[in-house]
């Protein structure tokens, strides 16, 4: 199968599965192959070593007209898929999947990068009403915000 058609079927298979009108209690395991389509297309489609392409695309990512998911039942199926998921991980990665399908499922939240100088280190991560979710550290306070999308 060509690269290009590699491509195609994850985009159509993330966008699909994320952006469709999904019932009002989506199953815990359709959340987790959501998330695991979604980790796959973020590294098929290059988002790690194109930020200007990944900010475009989860800036723009369209918040659906009504709320069908829960905070917590968007974080476990993140967490599963991330367990699942052949590589490991990165928060830019995490962020941006878990934003997006936040956002598919009704609830406005927001990807945000944040650094700390001494020593210098970088974090993205999300949040929901200013609050960020999924993280086992107090990440507003460790690091200032470079951007919030």
């Amino acid at each position: 199968m060509k690269d290009s058609t590699k491509v195609d079927c994850i985009k159509k298979l993330w966008w699909q599965a994320a952006e469709k009108e999904a019932p009002e209690k989506s199953s815990p395991l359709s959340l987790v192959l959501i998330a695991l389509c979604g980790l796959t297309a973020f590294d098929v489609l290059g988002f790690g070593g194109n930020f200007e392409k990944l900010h475009c695309r989860v800036s723009k990512w369209p918040l659906a007209p009504r709320r069908r998911l829960h905070v917590s039942d968007a974080c476990q199926a993140i967490n599963h898929a991330c367990v699942w998921y052949p590589k490991r991980v990165q928060c830019l990665q995490r962020s941006a999947v878990m934003t997006c399908l936040l956002r598919s499922g009704g609830v406005p939240a927001n990807m945000v990068m944040g650094a700390q100088s001494l020593p210098f280190k970088a974090h993205a991560w999300t949040e929901v009403d200013s609050r960020a979710i999924n993280e086992r550290r107090d990440v507003q306070r460790i690091y200032d915000v470079l951007d919030r999308w």
